[in-house]
């Protein structure tokens, strides 16, 4: 019958720790602890980023310090200069943009910035406008419509 009290571990499920340091007798000569040297010493505990004496790799790559926000998100940029090719009273979507060769391939967001001149009435859907963006676009009578992933419709 199992109880709580004559459980025990399968054979070889546990290994006991490596004693090092505890005599001659325990490792042999060295004591597990290899040859002389700061690491055969008791109480040693190497600090992280420590090269041995060596000038460590952070201070040796000062350019490389910092971080990569790795969650900003890359937009696919057209400037509302470069959508005049387009005729009045188009629907100017990501599919469209692809297709006229100003933006690449329509994977990433799009983001309409305010360069340039619009000298017709377009509605345009994008991910994100600028301010001038939106305010050329309606002043040249033209709708603004904001659509998330506008870059899955391709």
């Amino acid at each position: 019958m199992i109880r709580l009290d004559n459980i025990s571990a399968n054979p070889g499920a546990r290994k006991d720790r490596k004693r090092v340091g505890r005599g001659n007798g325990s490792k042999g000569n060295y004591s597990g602890k290899g040859c002389k040297g700061q690491k055969a010493r008791s109480g040693f505990r190497m600090k992280p980023g420590f090269e041995g004496g060596q000038l460590p790799i952070i201070k040796r790559l000062p350019m490389q310090r910092g971080f990569t926000n790795i969650f900003k998100t890359e937009y696919e940029v057209v400037n509302i200069g470069q959508l005049n090719g387009f005729e009045a009273g188009t629907v100017v979507d990501m599919v469209k943009l692809v297709e006229a060769g100003l933006v690449k391939n329509g994977l990433k967001p799009l983001k309409v910035l305010g360069e340039g001149e619009l000298d017709r009435a377009l509605t345009i859907k994008a991910d994100k406008f600028s301010a001038t963006a939106k305010e050329k676009i309606t002043k040249a009578g033209g709708k603004t419509e904001e659509v998330k992933h506008a870059a899955q419709a391709v």
